[in-house]
């Protein structure tokens, strides 16, 4: 007598479905088949015997590629269709406007900080630090868009270069691939320029390390004034996009520009390396931590475990894309079940479709652990920055998923201050006022058809 449960059913099944005949000592598994076409065998105790019929190991291969082309297929169908969906609705998109101010300057030991949430504001800054600029400038951005906005970043920083002061840009190759060629190409000759790939020669195509993008944004002037966020260059960013940045005045910007000269070094050619040395000097108030691709170093990641590990009363997060690895997941859990006030602000609609899908995955688990999560719906909301317990902050370029936390370039500060942990508070709650706050009642609700997309993308979480 044979004995099987469901899943053996199940393949008994396929085996109808695709039938394979085997030769030779390729047999390896058996599968109940069919009796007999003349009567019926009956074993030892009168009942009907269920014969096999053997599976090989090809046989077994040739399915998995089935399944697997099936998922693939299915996963590629259900993205496409909701990229077009994104796309038509943004042909309806209006003139965007959200609530937004000027802070004030912080003190905080030696240095003096600065918190922008409109773009606009935080150009002019950038514009006037560079045109005050005697020795060196240090850009670098992840996008820099061939409008009015980077071209008036290009004229200003051709014009000081003109003056004498050493100017020198990074951009990353593959976030600005449709930006034209004529744009990237039009700097000033006295200008030093590192448009940044990762992937240079054949053989860099089997080191995942050069998969990683620049998507680092920091300006650092005479190396006394820094700025480091969230905001890349660009028309749509300046009056459309809620983005936080930090300016640094003071002897932390310095680290700053070690940070950049660090990147140009290990990537321009020899002959451009810059040779000005900022030194080093300790700071306990103000820490700037990198993502390293080449070097597997990601201790931004671990920044936020350690903080939120540490964390008693609140922990307010604003993330781009909410699409984290389980430890933070976790911690973020353990957090709330020791009394932690843990909010999650996020884009209700950002501009990456697939990933609001992919974080959607995220949520009723984090929902019934009482993460408390809120969408911003005024426009796209792309900050990166993370404030605890009243006293510890950080602003940077590392957004809350794969790509950022373990993949490329990044660089985040972090700041121990009461003072600015207050302007932060005032910022989450500025976003969060005219709040839709996702309860888990309203989450269960949604349409049975998101809920099978969200399932059917969920296992490319790691890519992004």
């Amino acid at each position: 007598m044979v004995c099987y449960d469901s899943h053996g059913l199940l393949l008994a099944l396929l085996v109808v479905y695709f039938p394979y005949e085997p030769r030779g000592r390729s047999r390896v598994l058996l599968f109940p088949l069919q009796t007999r076409k003349r009567g019926v065998a009956l074993n030892k105790r009168g009942r009907p015997a269920i014969q096999f019929k053997r599976f090989s190991a090809v046989s077994l291969l040739r399915l998995g590629g089935i399944l697997i082309l099936g998922v693939l297929t299915l996963q590629v169908l259900t993205a496409a269709v909701l990229l077009v969906i994104a796309a038509l609705g943004k042909r309806r998109q209006h003139e965007v406007s959200f609530p937004h101010h000027l802070f004030e300057e912080v003190p905080v030991g030696e240095n003096s900080l600065q918190l922008y949430a409109y773009g606009r504001d935080l150009y002019d800054a950038m514009l006037q630090a560079i045109d005050a600029a005697h020795e060196s400038i240090y850009l670098e951005t992840y996008i820099w868009k061939a409008d009015a906005v980077g071209q008036e970043f290009q004229e200003r920083l051709a014009r000081k270069a003109e003056q004498g002061v050493a100017v020198y840009v990074i951009f990353d190759s593959f976030g600005n691939l449709v930006v034209p060629r004529t744009f990237k190409s039009s700097f000033h000759p006295a200008i030093h320029v590192l448009e940044y790939r990762g992937i240079r020669r054949p053989w860099h195509l089997i080191d995942p390390g050069r998969y990683a993008l620049d998507h680092r944004k920091v300006l650092v002037v005479d190396g006394t004034t820094g700025f480091i966020g969230g905001y890349n260059l660009g028309s749509l960013y300046a009056t459309e996009w809620r983005d936080t940045h930090l300016a640094v005045r003071g002897p932390a910007a310095a680290a700053l520009a070690r940070a950049f000269i660090g990147f140009w070094n290990r990537f321009c050619p020899a002959h451009e390396r810059i040779t000005q040395r900022y030194p080093h000097q300790f700071d306990a108030l103000i820490t700037i931590s990198q993502n390293e691709a080449m070097r597997a170093a990601f201790p931004i990641r671990d920044m936020y475990i350690a903080a939120i590990d540490e964390a008693e009363q609140s922990i307010l997060l604003t993330t781009a894309y909410f699409i984290p690895d389980h430890i933070l997941v976790n911690a973020l859990k353990d957090a709330v079940s020791r009394g932690v006030d843990v909010r999650v602000l996020v884009p209700w609609q950002s501009n990456h479709v697939l990933a609001d899908w992919m974080a959607h995955s995220y949520f009723a688990d984090c929902l019934q652990s009482g993460i408390r999560i809120f969408g911003y719906r005024y426009t796209m909301l792309h900050a990166k920055t993370c404030t605890i317990d009243g006293q510890w902050s950080t602003v940077g370029t590392c957004n809350l998923d794969r790509l950022s936390l373990v993949g490329n370039y990044e660089i985040n500060l972090a700041v121990y201050s009461t003072a600015f942990a207050q302007h932060m508070f005032a910022l989450f709650a500025e976003d969060t006022a005219e709040r839709f706050e996702l309860t888990m009642e309203q989450w269960e609700s949604r349409p049975w058809s998101r809920k099978v997309s969200e399932h059917i993308l969920a296992p490319l979480r790691f890519l992004m």
